[in-house]
This record gives C-alpha cells, structure tokens and sequence, in this order.
C-alpha cells in the first residue's frame, strides 16, 4: 500500500508538468484551432536558457530559493518572448491560408528550433545544475513526501490558478474567449484579434518555460530533442482532456502521469513511452472530443 501510495505522489508530481505544457497547446487550439507543434520546442529553449543562466553564475554550486526563482523567471520570460515572436514572425501572414499551411509551417518551425538547438548547444546532453536542495519534507508511514514534488505541485497549481484568474476574470481573458467562440464577431465588437492570439501565445509559452524548469530539476539531463516526447505526450494529455478545454488539459495531464507511474511501477518502464500512443488511438476511435471536450460545428 504504501508503494501504492508513493507511486499516487509521483504521479501527481509529473502530471503537473504535463498539464502545463497541455494548457499551451489546448489554448491555441481553442483560439486559432491548429496545432502549434513548435511549443514543445519552446519549452526545450526555456530549458537551456535557464541552464547556461544557471551555469554562467554558478548558482547549482549554491542551492537557494532565489536562483531558483531567477531561473524560472528567465525560462518564463524567453519563451513568452520566443511565443510571441514565432506567432508573428511565422503563423499571423498565414491566418487566412489553408490550415494545412499553417500546420506544415508549425511543423517546419519546431524542426528548426530542434536543428538549431543542436547546432547552438550541442548534442550531448546537459546536466541541469540543482538549484534546490532536494530532501524528505516528512515522512507518514514509510511514504517519503519529497519536497522536489511538493515544490512542482506547488508552482504548478500557482501557475495554473494565476491562469484561471488571467482567463476568467480579466478583460483580455474575456476577449480571449470571445474569439475562441465566433472571432468575425469578436472584430466587429472591437475586439483587436491581433492582440488577443498574440496574448495566447506569450501565456501558452510562459507555462512552458515554467514546465522546462520544473522537469530539468526533477529528471537533470536536457538536450535539443528533449520538447519531441514530452510535447507527445503533453499532447496526448490536450487530446485526452478534450483539445480547447483548459480543465480537460489539466486532467488529461494528471492522468497522464499517474498512467505512466503505475505503467513504470508495476509493469515494464520500457512501455511508458508507449501508452500515451496507445491512450491517444483509444480516445481518437472511442470519444474523439476527449473527457471534457464539446463538438463544434464547423461551416464549410
């Protein structure tokens, strides 16, 4: 039971994660309804940018609370701005073409990051410098509460509440949804489209760099193709929660990651990799739409 128990916390740590980098995806898909494939790349650049910050002044041979918040916020920062740029630079001169357009172009983007991450920093893999002391916080019947866990669930809910209050309950938020509902409407009201997707990418990607510093403290090895498999799944999770909801993406997320810790506990690591395709072809055959998501109508 225990092993049970402590399988849970892990779970719930990694699902986090993954349901950061979900609301990333789910957000432009509710807006612009594409897939913007580059953002698991973005979350590789978060990663490195906080690496060569950390490695510049040193701050893994000194563990504190505030590098770690200068770390984060340097990760937040560069993807918002990498965001913002790619939507601009790449996917606004195509907003009227064919989806298909859009979608080898998001395709095209994420390779050249990948390519030019290798090139810029190399193929080997880096060792994310520890910039927080990992220790038991306590332990209750044999099961250890790390406070690596404590800390990523933590920021994760922070982050996400933050986002809720942003979406919810804000003047841009609310734009935010008018779009996603009906955007020839949104313009006729005023609403400045321009403003609001290029809104969603900058908040899409600021999860994202949180989820790059949160995953290279907890698994300390990053790499230019690192975004290929964790936007995968992060993905998957979008799709399971129902691809446009922002709590489908976080449950999709959690489930995700308790469905790999119970795979890796009590089966084979080696099909971890392996059940968020098999998650993916169950949801696409049986409920499309996911656990959360809605059918919308589309004119042709």
């Amino acid at each position: 039971m225990n092993e049970f128990i402590q399988h849970i916390i892990n779970g719930i740590s990694m699902g986090a994660i993954y349901a950061l980098i979900a609301l990333g995806y789910t957000m432009v898909y509710g807006i612009l309804q594409f897939i913007n494939f580059a953002h698991a790349d973005i979350y590789m650049v978060g990663a490195f940018a906080s690496y060569y910050l950390a490695r510049f002044f040193q701050l893994g041979e000194h563990p504190h609370w505030s590098w770690f918040f200068i770390a984060l916020g340097l990760s937040t920062l560069v993807c918002a701005l990498l965001g913002f740029a790619i939507e601009k630079i790449a996917y606004r001169p195509l907003r009227k073409s064919p989806k298909l357009n859009i979608l080898i172009t998001a395709i095209g983007v994420s390779l050249f990051l990948e390519y030019a991450g290798q090139l810029l920093f190399g193929v080997d893999p880096k060792l994310f410098p520890p910039l927080l002391t990992e220790s038991v916080l306590f332990s209750i019947g044999g099961i250890n509460v790390m406070s690596l866990d404590v800390i990523i669930l933590g920021i994760s809910i922070l982050a996400m509440f933050v986002l809720h209050r942003v979406v919810y309950h804000s003047k841009l938020g609310k734009a935010m949804r008018a779009v996603s509902q009906n955007s020839t409407v949104a313009a006729m009201l005023g609403i400045s489209i321009d403003r609001v997707i290029s809104f969603t990418f900058i908040l899409g990607s600021s999860l994202a760099g949180i989820a790059a510093v949160l995953v290279g403290m907890r698994y300390p090895k990053i790499e230019p193709m690192m975004g290929m498999l964790m936007g995968t799944k992060a993905f998957v999770a979008a799709v399971l929660g129902g691809i446009g909801s922002l709590p489908g993406a976080v449950l999709g997320g959690l489930i995700m990651g308790l469905s790999e810790e119970m795979v890796v506990g009590y089966l084979q690591s080696t099909y971890r990799d392996a059940l968020s395709f098999g998650i993916l072809i169950v949801i696409l055959i049986f409920k499309p739409t996911g656990l959360l998501g809605t059918k919308r109508i589309e004119k042709v």
